[in-house]
């Protein structure tokens, strides 16, 4: 079997180890390459805790890498990949990746952006170079790098002589979301390419320097361009999304695309080393069963209330690491007894809406972009329902930026119609999945979007923007709602508009087709893990 070694900041098969949707692609993406005859292993961070958590971790030793002018001991381990014979997960331990105990990323200042997890992860880089080149790690046929986290492995592969066997392998880069990029300084800051490779920065030549530098910034250097630039093939995480950023972004049109690397991935792209492979997502045939019958039926009383049992046991356990009850929870809890009185009276809303996502602008921008109305998309929305479904109720999941918080919380305090749940819940998360009548998410941009593929399997429309995977996911009125616009004020307004519509067709009866349609979508990783044994792993 052809061996891949996967360098990634994160990994759901990991308990702990999940921020994003890159963590669920390094879940299942070794489970459905090994059956094309390709064998997965993963190397990360062991973040202080994971290697301690895991059964059967065994524990290959010490070694020294130079790092910032000083010769640091790193210690490795290695576990069995707790779904994939044969493949083994490795896990890389230093105080470095302790700063933030049980996290994977650190909250940087706003004036050094990405200074610690950049620092960090070029320690990882480094780290996965010397356990290489040493045979600490054996030396697999292909090096696929996930994100710029890992953009700087790239980087040493190319430049750096100790580690020029590297060059042997292929490389392969991975990007996830091309909106961050880890750009930090050339030098001057004790988070910068200097401070961590003094030799190497006084060694580079000027072709060199110009193939890592930011377009935008010369004066930083940008992981994310190392892999792009230096890697030998480049995948984008859908078809779409693989398009989207060969543009310029346009924030004044809502669009975001290259988001200043759009010539490198155009001469990638002109050299046939550009792929978009849409992610994939598990199903249970047993559970899809269950979940097409259910597409001809509605929210029923019992499960209203087993949805209800869920929040609360959210918001309780959100509160056992605080000292104060937070103002957004009190406001959920408020409207969830309010709920339970109606649960008690047998009624369940009429039209439940559901949306589970990080808060950040990616995620919510239109809803919160502000209509020549001077209300909100989100507000326009809860009072359109308000009149012409007072029974409905939107149940959104999400946590993240602060201020997008606090403006949905002001929301939640002013309109009975919203539910905002400010954390992170699986459970909850799969009740809104499984129960909800149509699933929200109209995100500027989407590189892939695992949400809607979540929402559809369990039978639940979504109504989306025509973006990145959610356009090459989402039929518009055969298993969803899609909606476009060339400005952000034109894209609240269809989003409205095409809500509007989907309304009328829940009422009108047509909800039990579309249903059953999105239930029926089958975005296998078999399928996926074909394509990238074909087209990324191949023929490098």
């Amino acid at each position: 079997m052809k061996r891949i070694l996967m360098v990634a900041a994160e990994n759901g098969a990991l308990a702990g180890a999940k921020v994003g949707g890159m963590a669920d692609v390094i879940r299942d993406l070794p489970e459905a390459l090994v059956g094309v005859d390709i064998c997965a292993d993963v190397i990360m961070p062991s973040y202080g805790f994971l290697a301690s958590q895991q059964a059967h971790t065994q524990d290959i030793g010490e070694f020294e890498v130079s790092f910032g002018g000083r010769t640091e001991k790193v210690s490795l381990f290695v576990m069995p990949h707790p779904k994939v014979d044969g493949a083994n997960i490795y896990l890389l331990e230093h105080g470095l990746w302790q700063s933030t105990p049980g996290k994977i990323y650190s909250q940087s200042s706003a004036d050094r952006p990405f200074a610690d997890d950049a620092t960090k992860f070029v320690f990882l880089c480094v780290c996965v170079a010397q356990a290489l080149v040493t045979a600490r790690v054996p030396m697999p046929a292909v090096l696929h790098l996930h994100d710029w986290h890992a953009g700087c492995l790239a980087m040493l592969r190319a430049f750096v002589p100790e580690f020029s066997a590297l060059k042997s392998i292929a490389c392969v880069f991975s990007i996830h979301n091309l909106a961050l990029q880890g750009t930090r300084p050339l030098s001057h800051d004790s988070s910068s390419l200097a401070a961590w490779f003094p030799e190497l920065f006084a060694s580079l030549q000027p072709e060199q320097r110009q193939s890592i530098v930011d377009p935008r910034y010369p004066h930083c250097i940008n992981p994310m361009r190392m892999g792009i630039v230096l890697s030998d093939k480049v995948h984008l995480v859908s078809p779409t999304y693989a398009k989207e950023v060969l543009s310029p972004s346009d924030p004044k049109a809502g669009f975001f695309g290259g988001e200043g690397l759009e010539q490198d991935l155009q001469v990638k792209a002109d050299q046939g080393k550009v792929l978009g492979i849409l992610n994939g997502c598990t199903y249970s045939e047993t559970k899809q069963a269950k979940a097409t019958t259910k597409s001809l039926v509605r929210i029923q009383e019992d499960e209203f209330k087993k949805l209800l049992t869920t929040i609360e046991a959210a918001l309780v356990l959100w509160q056992g690491a605080k000292t104060q009850v937070s103002a957004v929870d009190m406001i959920a809890f408020a409207r969830t007894q309010a709920h339970w009185r109606q649960a008690s009276l047998g009624r369940v809303p009429d039209l439940l809406l559901t949306s589970v996502g990080r808060l950040t602008d990616q995620k919510v921008l239109i809803l919160r972009h502000l209509l020549p109305s001077g209300l909100s998309v989100l507000e326009t929305l809860l009072q359109a329902l308000q009149q012409t479904q007072p029974n409905a109720l939107f149940i959104l999941l999400g946590s993240g930026d602060a201020s997008i918080a606090e403006s949905f919380q002001t929301l939640a305090a002013k309109y009975d119609n919203f539910l905002f749940l400010q954390g992170y819940h699986e459970a909850l998360s799969e009740c809104l999945y499984q129960y909800g009548d149509l699933f929200v998410m109209p995100s500027s941009f989407e590189p892939c979007g695992i949400s809607q593929m979540l929402a559809m399997r369990a039978g639940q429309p979504c109504l989306v923007h025509g973006v990145g995977g959610l356009k090459d996911t989402v039929r518009d009125g055969v298993d969803g709602f899609v909606f476009n616009g060339n400005s952000l004020t034109a894209q609240g307004e269809a989003f409205l508009q095409r809500f509007t519509e989907a309304v009328v067709s829940f009422k009108r009866g047509d909800w039990p087709a579309i249903r059953a349609k999105a239930s029926e979508q089958r975005f296998d990783w078999h399928s996926v893990a074909q394509v990238y044994r074909d087209q990324l792993y191949n023929n490098l």
